[in-house]
C-alpha cells in the first residue's frame, strides 16, 4: 500500500475540493453530485489507462533511478496539469482564435460552449493520438527480435515482417489514408495533418533516442534508448501518456461539462496510474507475468483502432475501458498458466 499513499492523499484533497466546488455552486446537493462525478471520472481514467501503466513500467524498469524519479515526479505534473487541463484549453484557443485566459473564463462560465468547441475538434485529436498509439503497437508487434510470443507462431510470423524497413510507418500511413473516408470533405485536410504529426512525433522521438544512444554507447538498435532512460525515453513516455489522456478528456464531457470537476477527477485517475506504474516496477510484476506487457500492447492497438473509428462512430467509454482490462486480464491468465506448466515440467524433471 505504500506505493499508493500519495495517490490516496491527492484523492482526498481532490474530492474535498470537488465537494467544496459543488457546494459553492448548488449547496449540499451540488457537493454530493460533484463528489460522485469526480469518483466516476477517476474510475474511468484508471480503467482507460491501466495498459498505459503496464507499458510505462515495461520501459521504466530498465531506467536508472534518476530518470525514473524524474518521470514519476515531473511527469505527473505534466500529466495532470499539462495534458488534462492546459492541452484542452490550447485546442479550444487555437480553434476559436482566442486567448488561453479567455478560454479558461469560457470553460468556467459557459462550459457547454467550451465542450462544443473541444468536441468539434475530436477528429483531429483522435487522428494524432490514434496514429501515435498505432505505431507503439505496431513496433511492438512487428519486432523480429522479440523472443516471447503470446499468440505463438502467428505472432512470431507477424514479428518477422519487422525485417522490412519502416514497415510500421508504411502501415500507419496506409491506415491514415483509409481513415480519410471516415470524415467529411471539410475535415480531411486537418485530420490528415494531425495524423501525420502523430507519425512524425513518434518517428522524431525514436530518432532522438537512437541518436543519443549512439553518442553514449557508440551504436545499438534503433529506439533502445527509450529503454535506458534519457531525454528520448522521457519524451516518448510523455507523448504516450498524452495520447492516452486525449480520449479520457473528451470522453469526460459526456459525463459532465464542469471543467473543474473533470480536472479533479482525471487528476485522481492519473495519480493512481502513476502509482500502479511504480508498483509494477518495484515489485517486478512484469517478470512474474510473462505476457502482461503483450496484453498491454494489444490493448493499446485496440485503443488506437477505437480512437480512429471514433472520428465517425460513437464508442461508449465503458467499452473502451473494459476492452483494455479484458486484454490485461487475459494476458495475466495466460502468464499464470505458462508459469504453472513450467513449474510442473521442472517438478517432473527433478523427480
Amino acid at each position: 500500500m505504500k506505493h499508493f499513499r500519495i495517490s490516496f492523499l491527492v484523492s482526498f484533497i481532490c474530492l474535498a475540493v470537488a465537494g467544496w466546488w459543488g457546494y459553492a455552486l448548488a449547496g449540499w446537493g451540488g457537493a454530493l453530485s460533484a463528489f460522485g462525478i469526480a469518483l466516476i471520472l477517476a474510475a474511468m481514467e484508471v480503467s482507460l489507462s491501466f495498459d498505459n501503466a503496464v507499458v510505462n513500467a515495461s520501459v521504466l524498469k530498465n531506467w536508472d533511478e534518476y530518470w525514473q524519479k524524474l518521470f514519476l515526479g515531473v511527469g505527473i505534473i505534466i500529466a495532470v496539469f499539462g495534458m488534462r487541463l492546459i492541452f484542452p484549453l490550447v485546442i479550444v484557443a487555437v480553434a476559436a482564435d482566442i486567448s488561453i485566459m479567455d478560454v479558461w473564463t469560457l470553460a468556467l462560465n459557459d462550459p457547454k460552449t467550451y465542450s462544443m468547441h473541444l468536441t468539434n475538434h475530436h477528429a483531429e485529436v483522435a487522428a494524432f493520438g490514434g496514429m501515435f498509439l498505432l505505431l507503439v503497437f505496431l513496433n511492438f508487434l512487428l519486432d523480429h527480435e522479440k523472443e516471447t510470443h503470446w499468440l505463438g507462431n502467428f505472432e512470431k510470423k507477424l514479428g518477422s515482417l519487422g525485417k522490412m524497413s519502416s514497415i510500421s510507418v508504411m502501415i500507419a500511413l496506409g491506415v491514415l489514408l483509409g481513415c480519410m473516408g471516415l470524415v467529411s470533405e471539410g475535415q480531411k485536410l486537418v485530420v490528415l495533418i494531425s495524423g501525420l504529426w502523430g507519425i512524425l512525433i513518434y518517428v522524431g522521438v525514436d530518432g532522438i533516442s537512437s541518436l543519443l544512444e549512439k553518442e553514449e554507447e557508440g551504436g545499438g538498435n534503433v529506439g533502445d534508448m527509450v529503454k535506458k532512460g534519457g531525454i528520448g525515453g522521457f519524451l516518448y513516455l510523455e507523448v504516450l501518456d498524452a495520447s492516452f489522456s486525449f480520449d479520457g478528456v473528451i470522453g469526460a464531457f459526456a459525463i459532465t461539462t464542469d471543467v473543474v470537476i473533470i480536472m479533479l477527477g482525471l487528476a485522481i485517475g492519473a495519480m493512481f496510474v502513476r502509482s500502479m506504474t511504480i508498483y509494477l516496477v518495484k515489485k517486478g510484476t512484469l517478470d512474474q507475468f510473462l505476457y502482461l506487457e503483450h496484453g498491454a500492447h494489444y490493448a493499446i492497438g485496440i485503443l488506437a483502432a477505437i480512437m480512429l473509428a471514433s472520428m465517425k462512430f460513437h464508442v461508449p467509454e465503458i467499452f473502451t475501458g473494459l476492452i483494455g482490462v479484458a486484454f490485461i486480464g487475459a494476458s495475466v491468465w495466460s502468464s499464470i498458466r505458462h508459469r504453472r506448466k513450467q513449474e510442473a515440467t521442472a517438478a517432473i524433471a527433478a523427480a
